[in-house]
Parts: C-alpha cells; structure tokens; sequence
C-alpha cells in the first residue's frame, strides 16, 4: 500500500474517542482506526524508513495501573523514528511534527550543560534555536527551576543551562494537503527545520 495522505477520518476519530473513551465505543470504531489511522502511518513509516530509519508505532491502549486517569486509551497516534531522533503525531488537532531528546542519562545532561556553557558551542545552539523559532517550531523540554549548581546564575545561557532535555516541535493542524500523498514532503519539509537542533544535540550530548 503507498501513502495515499492521512484522511481527515483519523481526526474526526480521535475527536470522537475523546468525547467517548470506553472499551465500547473503540470496538465499534476500531475499523476506522486500523484504516483511517494505523494502515496511512505504516505506510508512511515504511516510505520514510530508508531516509530516516524505521519507525516505532505506539500502542494505543494507556497504561493506567498507576494514573488516576483511566480511560483505556490515547487519543492520539505516535510513530518514533528513533535512528534520527523524529517523531510525528495524529490527533484531533490534526499533525505534530517533533524531534530532539526527550530522555537523557546523568552524563547526558551533564555533557548538554558542557556544551551549552561552552564558548562555542553554545552561542551555536542560541543561533540553532532562533532559527528553529523563525520557523515557527516551539522549543521545549525538562527544565529545572534554576540553574545547576556549577554554573554561575548569571551565566549568559542560563535559561539553557536550566534544560535537562530539549526539543522542538510544529502543531500543523490539517492543512490542505494532509489527505494527499503530498503530505509526505510536507512532512519532510517540517522535520528538516528540526534537524539542525538534533545535529546539535547528536555532535555534544549523543548516545551513552
């Protein structure tokens, strides 16, 4: 099956479940999921896998063992391209596009706090940054309350220094070409603003 877009069905879908989030209402609709939903992603996935690697599809049922929310499942669609550190999302508010690391290890923070109070690799990632902003992507990530202990408080990148893991991402609703196969480059063309923040993060973070 080639990619043929993400029908406006998907998010009609996720609109619905969040109004009606029980075991009922998922096995009547679960058809429109495996077709409207899973089935365009696989085959997106499968199309973007030689350029950006294979993706993981998430579950779409919650873990609710420990959460005081229990309704049984997500409502929304993630897929991981974890060999480039990329991620898309289909929801009731239609496609987000993300990357970036939003887990790290101590060593890993460690060494993003290197890099960014680093003479040159910081002013790097602030230049990185407003440009990813220019391209209307939001900056995100864990962030602690203030800045790390080794660090002066009034250290030029303290907000950066604050950021235990950072990430940037787009909310593109549904635009005109979502349903079609144009979407693919589309798709393409939103992660390619992000790839310069991962670059950065693979060069001086990088896997343990």
């Amino acid at each position: 099956m080639s990619f043929q877009g993400i029908p406006i069905a998907a998010l009609d879908f996720y609109e619905d479940l969040d109004a009606d989030n029980t075991k009922s209402f998922w096995t009547a609709h679960k058809h429109i999921y495996d077709e409207s939903v899973r089935a365009p992603i696989e085959a997106l996935a499968a199309e973007l896998e030689k350029q950006f690697g294979p993706a993981k599809l998430f579950r779409p049922y919650r873990d609710v063992r420990f959460a005081k929310d229990k309704t049984p499942y997500k409502t929304h669609q993630g897929a991981w391209f974890s060999e480039s550190s990329l991620y898309l999302q289909v929801s009731a508010a239609g496609l987000r596009l993300a990357g970036g690391y939003w887990e790290t290890s101590t060593t890993q923070v460690e060494r993003l706090r290197r890099a960014v109070a680093d003479d040159v690799a910081g002013p790097q990632l602030e230049r990185t940054l407003a440009t990813a902003r220019r391209k209307k992507l939001t900056i995100g990530g864990e962030q602690l309350t203030r800045v790390p202990s080794g660090y002066p408080k009034n250290h030029p990148r303290a907000e950066l220094l604050r950021y235990k893991t950072l990430t940037a991402a787009a909310d593109l609703g549904c635009p005109d070409w979502l349903g079609t196969p144009k979407a693919k480059a589309e798709i393409v063309k939103g992660w390619r603003g992000i790839v310069p923040l991962i670059a950065w993060l693979d060069t001086h973070v990088g896997n343990d």
